[in-house]
């Protein structure tokens, strides 16, 4: 080659090189203006990213957590189901199966793994090898917090095809060096754990951990934890409970990361490896676990509350992302024990009912005959007719053919828990009518601190509350009221009273004239304690005649009841609907030396952080004297003590040392069955009866209070006294200081009002 080709060779390679170092320099500068762009989102061309504020303060969603008084988790209000934990609640085989898998040098690097970087360039863009994203943990962490690959982040450029994808990286870049800069490793890290999606809506590694292994993360075996983590690269493809066999291979996979980067030795893979995925799966919602009915309502209670409260900054709370602790006073064993009372209770008396429905339909009217039409006028009521009736209008026969159409279902069954079944909308309406259904509750009355809600039989297939939401007519439970506006007007527990016809007269209507439940009078003298104990029709109803119903009315609105009364003489039967809430504050009443506490259900709510943001307080009044409020507690012992009361068939265990009050209610037609019951430390009450009035008993003797709502709260008191960490201890209601004015040793008792020999009711006829 000569000379001048040498030259022109040279002179070649040397503006080759020129250029090469001049378009690596101008691709440096290029990149480096490029992420500035991108920094400052340029013209807005490349979309926001977070401020420093953001990122010392990530706005992650996090789910608001319920807990009973004694620290038990009841539920979650969330979008996502995420609850978020420290580094030092996290099992340290966690993190090595975490770094030993997704950041073999997460310590090492400042956000960005340049190894990594050139590793994917090499392999995934120059020879089309997949060779993974190259992300390290803090860039993962980026794109989970301020979601660097949703819309809201997306610019003008961000739609160009090939673009895209290198703004969100770079993007992500930028974001996880900065994160480094404001957070340590271990922050970084639990912030990753903390807003990762594991799939079965488990946002988080602590709900995860609770969902598929019912642990805490703390608790995690290196197998279990080396399972959550394989779940990072594909939640649904690799997961245990749908794709076993991908998820235990991804399982190995990620213990023999941790083997060869010297977190577990050779023989501990070997016999982790080998090993079966043990789940213990449950996905959260609000239909499992304890208190499901009462986590409804305190939800639509804290939604109320968070329009009403606003943050220091002006804000409103966020119930479904604030991540908000609410403290209720629910005893989580309380709790449990009032579920299985119920359940164990209405198992059987369904079956009873079953028995005696036979084949008949048990919607009937007031002399016992099947009402017709009454599945499809109840269909109409339903949310599947109200969506028919959007979609097809008038068209009543496709409305009609949708309403009888066959597919397949789960329908709730007490044997089975669930069956598969086929059913039409009719059909399955037909079969869930055939339900009775319970309400209990129980609060402590001194401090009005609701201790057990069950709010129905199953949560799942009845969402509907029977302890606030639903109110009946509570029958004879609703008499305790008018012989409490009797004592408080002077009549001793010892005052007499004949069995026997009472007529009131009332303007323009028929002569009231109530019958005793057996239809058939004594004629003979009864105290008026011993006549609340036998629930007495007759003697309930001459004591209003005495007192008139306005007096019974304000007595009842004093004590604790709020739902509509009417000033009528038939309310002295319970006639006038209400609730098993206001009714057990009310009787509440009673134990709490006359003063009225408000029952009440949340302690506290606390931000994330755990600062207190409100505390919540018993809203308390006078309502009647200590003294009178004790010979209440008196005439409802009645129930236990005198010969015939109604409460009488209690459980001898539960009486033997112990002073009880109760108070049984049935609605004339059986409808209704109710309880109260009182111990010197507890108000409960239950009730059962069908969602439907139409639905019930067909013998009043079966369907009454005494044995469908009486034996929830036996068994219920039962469990609390043999639970002996409960702190609930038989024993009397403690008597007043002073002595009584008025006496209760009847023997003793003699005053004009007892004489009747020449009473002459029909003297006493009045209108109200």
């Amino acid at each position: 080659m000569s000379k001048k080709a040498n030259t022109q060779t040279s002179s070649w390679v040397s503006k080759t090189i020129k250029f090469l170092w001049i378009a690596f320099i101008a691709g440096i500068f290029g990149f480096m203006l490029f992420v500035w762009m991108i920094s400052i989102n340029f013209l807005g061309l490349f979309g926001s990213l977070p401020d420093f504020k953001a990122l010392e303060n990530p706005d992650s969603q996090i789910a608001s957590e319920l807990y009973s008084s004694d620290g038990m988790l009841l539920g979650r209000y969330m979008r996502e189901n995420r609850s978020p934990v420290t580094y030092e609640e996290l099992a340290p085989n966690l993190v090595n199966a975490l770094i030993a898998t997704e950041d073999v040098r997460f310590e090492s690097h400042s956000g960005i793994d340049m190894k990594a970087m050139m590793r994917v360039f090499v392999k995934s863009i120059l020879l089309g090898q997949n060779a993974g994203g190259g992300s390290t943990l803090s860039q993962q962490t980026a794109k989970n917090l301020f979601k660097t690959r949703t819309e809201e982040s997306s610019g003008v450029l961000s739609n160009v095809p090939g673009l895209r994808m290198l703004i969100i990286k770079t993007k992500e870049w930028i974001v996880a060096t900065q994160l480094e800069k404001a957070y340590t490793k271990n922050e970084i890290l639990t912030l990753y754990l903390n807003t990762s999606d594991f799939g079965s809506n488990a946002f988080g590694i602590k709900t995860a951990s609770e969902t598929f292994f019912n642990k805490k993360p703390s608790e995690l075996l290196p197998q279990e934890s080396a399972v959550l983590v394989g779940l990072f690269k594909a939640p649904t493809y690799y997961s245990p409970v749908y794709n076993p066999d991908n998820s235990l291979r991804r399982r190995n996979t990620v213990l023999a990361q941790m083997m060869r980067n010297d977190y577990m030795s050779r023989e501990e893979f070997d016999s982790l490896s080998a090993l079966p995925i043990e789940l213990d799966y449950n996905v959260a919602n609000q239909n499992k676990g304890l208190a499901t009915y009462f986590r409804e309502i305190v939800k639509a209670d804290l939604l109320k509350w968070t329009k009403e409260n606003l943050k220091s900054d002006g804000s409103s709370y966020d119930l479904y992302g604030d991540g908000l602790k609410i403290y209720t006073t629910i005893d989580s064993r309380m709790q449990r024990y009032a579920e299985e009372a119920v359940t164990e209770h209405m198992k059987e008396l369904q079956k009873l009912f079953y028995k005696e429905m036979g084949d008949r339909a048990p919607w009937v009217d007031g002399d016992n005959r099947v009402i017709p039409n009454f599945i499809e006028d109840a269909v109409r009521r339903t949310e599947a007719y109200r969506l028919l009736k959007v979609r097809y209008g008038n068209d009543t026969d496709s409305i009609n053919i949708k309403l009888n159409e066959k597919k397949k279902m789960k329908v709730f069954s007490w044997e089975l828990d669930e069956i598969d079944t086929v059913m039409s909308t009719m059909d399955s309406l037909r079969y869930y009518k055939k339900f009775l259904q319970a309400g209990f509750m129980s609060m402590d009355p001194h401090t009005g601190q609701v201790k057990a809600w069950v709010g129905g039989i199953d949560h799942k297939y009845f969402k509907f509350d029977h302890v606030l939401r639903s109110k009946r007519q509570p029958g004879s439970t609703f008499k305790p009221f008018v012989y409490a506006a009797a004592i408080e007007n002077g009549y001793s527990p010892c005052y007499s009273v004949i069995d026997q016809p009472v007529e009131v007269y009332i303007p323009d209507q028929p002569v009231w004239s109530p019958e005793n439940a057996d239809g058939k009078f004594t004629y003979e003298k009864m105290t008026i304690r011993e006549a609340m104990a036998k629930s007495v029709n007759s003697v309930t109803a001459y004591m209003m005649k005495k007192l008139s119903p306005k007096i019974v009315v304000e007595t009842a609105r004093r004590l604790g009841v709020t739902s509509d009364l009417e000033e009528v003489p038939s309310l002295a039967l319970g006639v006038n609907e209400v609730s098993i809430y206001e009714m057990v504050g009310a009787f509440g009443t009673f134990v709490n030396k006359g003063e009225y506490t408000k029952p009440i259900y949340i302690d506290r709510i606390e931000d994330k952080n755990g600062n207190v943001i409100q505390q919540f307080t018993a809203k308390k009044r006078p309502a009647m004297s200590e003294e009178h409020a004790y010979l209440m507690t008196y005439m409802l012992r009645g129930g236990f003590e005198e010969s015939g009361g109604t409460s009488q068939g209690v459980n001898w265990e539960l009486r033997q040392d112990n002073e009880l009050g109760g108070k049984t209610g049935t609605t004339q037609n059986a409808s209704d069955g109710w309880y109260m019951g009182i111990s010197k430390d507890l108000v409960s009450g239950s009730w059962v009866g069908g969602d439907d009035r139409a639905i019930h008993f067909r013998s009043w003797y079966k369907g009454q209070g005494g044995r469908t709502a009486r034996p929830i709260w036996q068994n219920f008191m039962m469990k609390v006294y043999a639970d002996k960490s409960l702190g609930y201890t038989k024993g009397p209601f403690p008597r007043p200081d002073r002595p009584l004015s008025i006496e209760i040793d009847c023997d003793a008792y003699e005053t004009e009002s007892q004489r009747f020999a020449d009473f002459d009711y029909d003297a006493q006829k009045n209108d109200f």
